[in-house]
């Protein structure tokens, strides 16, 4: 990096700024917020390397034959039956319907317009890291929080404003695995979480409090009640930094790892009086199974398509997560409706939204106090769905789920998912996930590909699944062995699918050569590299 690269910050820590901090950003990424940043970095950096590593200690003994079941010298948490989370504040009693997507300043404004109870603005999955998209980013909450954000677009002539009613607000930090390489502290970069969160507690806790809301917050991809642990105690570090009520700071945490669904308990245990609940984030979830049993013949995966919410490990998984969550008086969110409704074809669309109902009424069901969309058209489905199960009550938290019993087999029953693998799925697999990388190389991190918001957890499963297949030497259905030779064949008419129906001059501008390289990399190496966006981040300014 050149010496007019950086930006050396007032901080005592020596934090450092590889790019840009002019402008609005200046207004945000403050020496004082960058301070507290270097504070986290200081008192938890050590602990977050332990806990990744103790990922990859989990994972040899599992390539080994070990398996995964609830943890041993937890069980005082887990048979107490008196502890509670805290209540929810006000904001977050009703979630019945919450919207998803990246920063982007029209996605933002749009989001909180759309008549959803909550908008999860999204740092993580749904986002390209670049530092124009991280930064701005932070702006474009920033400026919503105070009622100021507006965008006129240049495309459609079209100028976006906040209404008078708007969704609550939460953000998705980035996971403990994603490095921010636009901040050191000491030639280290920070933690992108630790950067996400500092940033944005920083500029708007007290804000947030004002108004009548606060600084909420989903926890993605974490693995064990450590894990939480770390998040309690950035918490902590934050409010008194910034002279904040403990409990101010609320999160709900994603249970979109399968190490993390045998410590449901503890995790709401460790974050108690800071806990806005537990999410069923369905698509890494399915990620995480694949990955963490990679050796395991027993866990290979149909097409991904038939990997339902109904099929037995997934059924056990959200239902255990809505008896765990309401017997500690927590939210249970349901997971996410990737389905994109059609404005140009009827019956497209009514395929979508009838896909969304069952989905939504299962969830209702269930007992979740709430779900997910991807899309603003699907709000007033979703919610009708819950207002048909909730009523005017605000959540069913009060329905305890007695009649649940999972079991740590139950858990792991990957074996009894119905299925084939076909070449469809195949051609699936290989076309979204170079369609979704080189979107997120181009800066977008949530992209629609044939009728389906993709992010990168579902280019996760995308990518993981024809890793599986391979080394396992699985067959299709018609008893050919996927081998890396018919993958690359694949490959190659999928990438000529691609140009099709893009167009010439779309594909020339779309990094595919270089997406291509980077699926066939995470899709057919030897190794299987623990997250695709961590060799994407390398390309990526």
């Amino acid at each position: 990096m050149s010496a007019t690269s950086v930006q050396r910050v007032s901080s005592t820590a020596g934090i450092e700024v590889h790019a840009p901090v002019e402008g609005p950003v200046a207004d945000v990424i403050t020496p004082a917020a960058l301070d507290l940043v270097a504070r986290l970095h200081g008192e938890i950096e050590g602990r977050r390397r332990d806990a990744l590593n103790q990922r990859l200690l989990v994972q040899r003994e599992l390539d080994t034959g070990g398996i995964l079941d609830f943890r041993s010298g937890t069980e005082p948490i887990r048979d107490d039956p008196d502890w509670r989370v805290d209540p929810p504040p006000p904001a977050l009693r009703d979630r019945r319907v919450e919207i998803t997507g990246p920063t982007d300043r029209r996605m933002v404004i749009n989001a909180l317009n759309c008549g959803a109870r909550g908008f999860m603005a999204d740092f993580e999955d749904a986002n390209s890291p670049s530092w124009q998209n991280m930064s701005q980013g932070q702006v474009n909450l920033a400026d919503a929080i105070r009622r100021r954000i507006d965008f006129d677009d240049p495309s459609n002539g079209k100028r976006y404003e906040l209404g008078e009613e708007t969704a609550t607000l939460l953000v998705r930090p980035r996971g403990w695995h994603l490095p921010e390489k636009h901040v050191t502290v000491g030639g280290e970069p920070v933690a992108g979480g630790l950067f996400d969160f500092g940033v944005y507690v920083h500029a708007n806790a007290a804000e947030l409090l004002e108004r009548g809301a606060g600084p909420y917050f989903y926890l993605p991809k974490m693995e064990s009640w450590q894990e939480a642990e770390l998040w309690r105690d950035a918490f902590v570090i934050a409010e008194d930094s910034l002279g904040l009520d403990r409990g101010s700071i609320r999160a709900t945490v994603l249970i979109e790892t399968i190490p993390a669904a045998f410590e449901m308990e503890e995790i709401l245990y460790v974050l108690r009086e800071h806990s806005a609940g537990l999410n069923a984030g369905r698509w890494d979830y399915i990620f995480s199974t694949i990955k963490r049993f990679r050796a395991d013949q027993r866990f290979l995966t149909p097409d991904r398509a038939q990997i339902t919410m109904t099929v037995p490990f997934m059924r056990a998984y959200s239902e255990l997560l809505v008896s765990t969550c309401h017997r500690r008086g927590a939210h249970a969110m349901g997971g996410m409706a990737a389905l994109i409704p059609s404005r140009k074809d009827a019956e497209a669309n009514e395929r979508a939204l009838d896909g969304v109902r069952k989905d939504k009424a299962r969830e209702a069901g269930d007992g979740f106090d709430g779900t997910w969309v991807a899309h603003p058209d699907l709000v007033p489905t979703a919610q009708a769905e819950f207002d048909a199960v909730l009523g005017d009550r605000p959540n069913q938290v009060e329905r305890l789920r007695d009649d649940v019993d999972v079991s740590a087999t139950d858990l792991l029953s990957v074996y009894a998912t119905p299925g084939q693998i076909t070449e469809a799925g195949l051609r699936a697999n290989v076309n979204v996930g170079i369609q979704y990388i080189s979107s997120w190389l181009r800066g977008n991190g949530a992209a629609a590909i044939h009728g389906l918001m993709e992010d990168a957890a579902t280019a996760e499963i995308s990518r993981s699944q024809v890793w599986q297949w391979v080394q396992h030497y699985a067959e299709l259905e018609d008893g050919r062995t996927i081998t890396p030779e018919l993958v690359q064949q694949v490959i190659g008419q999928e990438m000529d699918s691609i140009r099709a129906e893009v167009g010439d001059e779309v594909f020339a501008a779309a990094r595919a050569d270089e997406a291509r390289q980077l699926f066939e990399r995470v899709a057919l190496g030897n190794t299987f590299d623990e997250f695709l966006t961590l060799p994407a981040y390398d390309l990526i300014d």
